[in-house]
């Protein structure tokens, strides 16, 4: 089994930054991307940023310029590091992970995190 753990949400104020940190660990034969998305009180779940193995990223307009992702290979881990933060960054944030599984990685499947919560506010 796969496990996704998300660690650095809190209170920020407007203008602040925040580092979000994920480790995927389990039976994991490989993982071709990391990401994170979000979703905000009666909205649905975007993407905010993502990274694959080779390190191609993709960033929601929303976020570009502000945000920074980024992935450690061989510890399994991916950061988002959160700049200039804005009232309208306030939401659940979930890690997410397309692992390669079973023998010899076979197998590819998406596994979620817990979620962590960001709120931006004064």
């Amino acid at each position: 089994q796969v496990q996704l753990v998300e660690s650095g949400g809190g209170l920020v104020q407007p203008g602040g930054s925040l580092r979000l940190s994920c480790a995927a660990s389990g039976s994991i034969f490989s993982i071709y991307a990391m990401g994170w998305y979000r979703q905000a009180p009666g909205k649905q779940r975007e993407l905010v940023a993502a990274i694959t193995k080779g390190g191609s990223t993709n960033y929601a307009d929303s976020v570009k310029d502000r945000f920074t992702i980024s992935r450690d290979n061989a510890k399994n881990t991916v950061d988002l590091q959160m700049n200039s933060l804005k009232p309208e960054d306030t939401a659940v944030y979930y890690c997410h992970a397309e692992v390669l599984t079973g023998v010899a990685g076979r197998q590819r499947y998406d596994y979620w995190g817990q979620g962590t919560q960001v709120t931006v506010s004064s």
